[in-house]
């Protein structure tokens, strides 16, 4: 563990005193404290006039703040789960104000700190909230060489910025952004019109500079919230029920009073045990008796299907409606139609989910790992009876997530019993916690249908969806706590997030989508990466494909003869180039019955105004295992200008490799009581052995706003994967995930 957190100071003293309200990385957090003091090298605080911060997300100084030294702090709502947010942002800003990467500090996800720019998903982090703190910071630039122009009595076209100073550009004296702002507010809103520099003078932006946060994290001394430590601080421990909304029946305390310094909270159904040594915690949790009722409220994971497509339905939806899909549908000579289905999947995350909390009578902090920061913070304030404003949420690193696993529902745990017990608390779930009781990425059914028209193009589409509603935003994913607690919980808006990407990216004339609507799920759901797109890209591809093998050619053939858009159409070609790909039409595995090896292709352009990927696999297939194993993986990129591109490769990899992961492997089983597959031997992942080989093309785009690189790489990957296997065997996987089992079923009836 790593050095307790120290108490440094009350914001009202921190005022007072003038100090900075920023953090510096790596530094102790603040445990109590509402500020955090940014230090230099000599670990001294450095004095700042700025009486107040404001949170104003329309605001220069509620993004960036100069310090008397002439160093930076900037202040982010999206936070850096692992993406590279941290250097990334860094250099946008440090890009536009014309200074060092090495001056600039961030803080991320603080509640009291940051403006509130939305949670960290959809791939906003750059595209969004990297873009707005970019803005302000040339805004900042422009409101500086106008400072300088007056003090040096020079037009501002005759100055320029440079390495933190605005200077003449003809040569000669300048003033440091310390002699013209440092320690002062700048009280200016964010101009969208402020003029960005151009990228032929770019120094930074586009340069694979190193992430801050990987020399402590390979060293074994990076600060995560499994880390924080408040002075009195318990742990605690969540007694999960034995089945799906199950009720207690009968406690024994008694059975825990051999453990010292035990307390056991119950509220409601809400049960918890805490001790001021986390081992006595997590043995009494273990050890105390509980009777609870009977429950099979579950529906079992082999029904889900059947009960998707079968209703009844909360709403029904036309996506998309283009043409007369139906009419040419029903006269074609030769349509097409196929089914997909995904299951329920967890997060999987490799570090079970902590937080601590700590709350008062007036006011509580809560340390999470949350995505979502700002978003969370009405559910904890009533289910803690406290104003909004008295309840501050900082973000520390956790495990990795990509959605919401189980870090605020941890939190939620927490933040009640540090209520009930008034100490802080500190609660860390354990592998069967995370497995069983982080809510689930949802299932989702697909049909489609369509039918070829004059030289081989694609007629008519139609696409028809069975999806329970889900969001990647709080509140409308209920609490663990709160819920079986007896608590309300705040009510939200679902969306529809889960459904895109369910029409073909090609040009057809005749296009119909629908979506039944369920207003439940059979597992609490929530949003896991690249919420719905990767199943319903899955089954876009793979029966664009089908479309392909009727028509004789080529998969990639097939699909640039009907895509209009020229950067749709060059991540193609570029993945092609690199993959090596030949053409040919017939698929060798329906030919030839020896035949293992095969490759697929995929196009993806995400949420149809995002980001461009397409990928290529090279599968190979065990006629007699059925197992499958990806041998190469070919992926070209486009997500318009690259801040960073080592971070931005990095994440494509990720995406790919965890998405190799969801299809061959995952997926959640349960009966009617509970999830039983809550370890890694029951729910296994993706191992090093069986990472493939994996090539891929970055390409820039310098004029053109940055996209997001988080989630869209991770949309084309299950439909190569499929579309390989289809070419090396002739069989076409349209269940996920793609067991041995499902494959010898599928080649004993092929």
């Amino acid at each position: 563990m790593n050095a307790p957190f120290d108490i440094q100071m009350t914001r009202r003293q921190l005022l007072k005193a003038g100090g900075a309200l920023v953090v510096a990385l790596g530094l102790p957090l603040s445990a109590r404290a509402t500020e955090q003091v940014l230090r230099d090298k000599s670990g001294n605080a450095q004095a700042h006039a700025l009486i107040d911060k404001t949170l104003d997300a329309g605001a220069v100084d509620g993004y960036i703040a100069i310090h008397q030294d002439g160093t930076v702090t900037l202040f982010s709502g999206k936070v850096d789960l692992g993406q590279g947010l941290r250097i990334a942002i860094r250099q946008m800003a440090a890009e536009e104000l014309g200074i060092a990467v090495d001056k600039i500090e961030m803080i991320e996800g603080d509640t009291a700190l940051t403006p509130d720019q939305g949670p960290t998903a959809g791939s906003s982090g750059v595209m969004r909230g990297g873009v707005q703190i970019r803005q302000a910071a040339a805004t900042a630039r422009e409101a500086l060489i106008l400072m300088a122009a007056a003090r040096l009595q020079k037009p501002a076209s005759e100055l320029m910025v440079q390495d933190g100073v605005v200077r003449p550009k003809a040569g000669g004296a300048g003033l440091s952004f310390a002699e013209l702002v440092g320690g002062k507010r700048f009280d200016l809103k964010v101009d969208a019109k402020a003029p960005l520099n151009s990228p032929q003078d770019y120094r930074v932006v586009g340069k694979p500079l190193l992430r801050p946060d990987v020399p402590a994290k390979v060293t074994g001394t990076h600060v995560y919230v499994h880390d924080v430590k408040l002075p009195g601080m318990l742990h605690g421990r969540v007694i999960r029920p034995a089945g799906e909304g199950a009720r207690i029946v009968l406690i024994d305390e008694s059975s825990v009073r051999s453990f010292p310094g035990v307390r056991v909270v119950r509220i409601g159904d809400f049960l918890g045990v805490a001790a001021p040594d986390e081992w006595d915690a997590m043995q009494a949790a273990a050890a105390l008796k509980v009777v609870w009722s009977d429950s099979d409220k579950l529906m079992g994971h082999d029904k889900v299907e059947q009960w998707l497509r079968s209703g009844p339905f909360d709403a029904e939806e036309t996506l998309v409606s283009k043409g007369d899909a139906a009419g040419v549908l029903q006269s074609a000579a030769g349509k097409l139609s196929a089914s997909y289905y995904w299951p329920p999947q967890t997060h999987g995350s490799i570090g079970p989910s902590c937080a601590v909390a700590d709350v008062g009578a007036k006011q509580a902090t809560i340390y999470t790992a949350s995505q979502g920061t700002h978003r969370y913070r009405p559910a904890y304030a009533q289910m803690l009876g406290l104003p909004n404003e008295a309840v501050r949420l900082v973000y520390v690193d956790g495990a990795g997530c990509y959605g919401m696993n189980g870090h605020d529902d941890a939190a939620a745990d927490a933040a009640l019993m540090s209520k009930t017990l008034g100490k802080p608390v500190r609660v860390q779930w354990s592998r069967q916690d995370e497995h069983g009781f982080d809510p689930k990425g949802p299932p989702q059914a697909l049909t489609v249908e369509g039918a070829l028209g004059p030289g081989n193009t694609i007629a008519a589409w139609r696409t028809e969806m069975w999806l329970p509603r889900a969001t990647a935003s709080l509140p409308t994913v209920p609490l663990l706590a709160p819920q079986t607690a007896g608590m309300p919980q705040p009510k939200g808006i679902s969306t529809g997030l889960i459904s895109q990407n369910g029409d073909p990216p090609y040009d057809v004339a005749n296009v119909s989508v629908g979506v039944h609507w369920h207003d439940s799920a059979p597992l609490r759901p929530a949003n896991i990466r690249a919420p719905g797109k990767i199943a319903n890209i899955y089954a876009v591809e793979c029966f664009t494909d089908e479309l392909a093998a009727q028509a004789g050619m080529d998969p990639l053939a097939f699909r640039l003869q009907s895509l209009k858009d020229a950067r749709g159409a060059e991540v193609l070609k570029r993945t092609a180039s690199l993959f090596g790909w030949q053409s040919r039409a017939a698929s060798a595995g329906a030919v030839n019955k020896t035949n293992k090896r095969g490759r697929g292709i995929a196009y993806s352009h995400y949420k149809h105004n995002e980001t461009y990927v397409a990928m290529a696999m090279e599968v190979e297939v065990d006629r007699g295992s059925g197992g499958i194993r990806v041998l190469r993986v070919a992926c070209a990129h486009d997500c318009g200008l690259i801040i960073n591109p080592d971070g931005l490769r990095a994440q494509v990899e990720g995406s790919i490799l965890q998405t190799i992961s969801r299809s061959l492997y995952e997926e959640i089983r349960f009966d009617r009581r509970r999830v039983q597959n809550v370890d890694w031997a029951s729910y296994p992942i993706l191992a090093f052995p069986a990472v493939p080989e994996v090539r891929i093309e970055l390409i820039d785009r310098p004029t053109m706003p940055p996209l997001g690189g988080g989630e869209a790489a991770a949309s084309p990957v299950t439909a190569a994967l499929a579309n390989a296997v289809w070419d090396a065997v002739g069989i076409r996987l349209r269940t996920v995930p793609f067991t041995p089992e499902r494959v010898k079923a599928a080649l004993a009836n092929a």
